[in-house]
């Protein structure tokens, strides 16, 4: 079986060591670089472990000959765009457990109007990991709240609301809410 472990490895920006410390239970980079280059045979429970780690499912890891792929053809940095020092490829998002999705109607704050926004949902007590973060949080009778949650205190979180000039909002209690995680705009 081929693998394109390290193609999606350097697509996610991740080292051997970071993939390593990723897995669960974690490993060596040695053995994950082992496993790159074929040295090691892959395994399915390896597949699925390393995919975990890098955020993809394991048939992306696989090597399909009629799957396409998105292939880097520049990298656009403070010098403009140069060619990339060796063949890359961008992973396309798959979709996980516990994420959901907004769609901007009309511009707010840094949003456009037709913006996919990729939202995380989380549990209360993992919200001090979404401070700083923009975030939606459910509100009775099926409303909603986006901005930027600028502080938690006790059980109430303090929302700063994206429009120009509002307010924050305080909400006691919520269920659940949901950190953006990825923007998808067209240009």
């Amino acid at each position: 079986m081929i693998t394109r472990i390290r193609e999606v490895r350097r697509a996610r920006g991740m080292t051997l060591d970071d993939v390593a410390k990723a897995c669960e239970p974690p490993t060596t980079a040695q053995t994950i670089g082992r496993l790159e280059t074929g040295t090691r045979t892959v395994s399915v429970g390896w597949l699925n472990r390393i995919a975990k780690a890098l955020g993809v499912d394991a048939q992306d890891l696989v090597e399909r000959g009629e799957s396409p792929e998105l292939k880097v053809a520049a990298v656009l940095g403070p010098g403009g765009a140069g060619a990339p020092r060796r063949t890359a490829i961008i992973v396309p998002p798959r979709v996980d457990d516990g994420q959901i999705g907004i769609t901007v109607a009309s511009s707010i704050g840094d949003y456009r109007a037709g913006d996919e926004i990729w939202c995380m949902s989380i549990e209360p007590a993992s919200y001090g990991q979404a401070l700083n973060r923009d975030v939606l949080i459910p509100r009775p009778a099926g409303r909603f709240m986006f901005g930027r949650l600028i502080n938690r205190d006790d059980e109430r979180l303090q929302i700063l609301p994206l429009e120009r000039g509002a307010r924050q909002q305080v909400v006691a209690n919520p269920p659940w809410l949901a950190v953006a995680t990825r923007l998808v705009r067209s240009l």
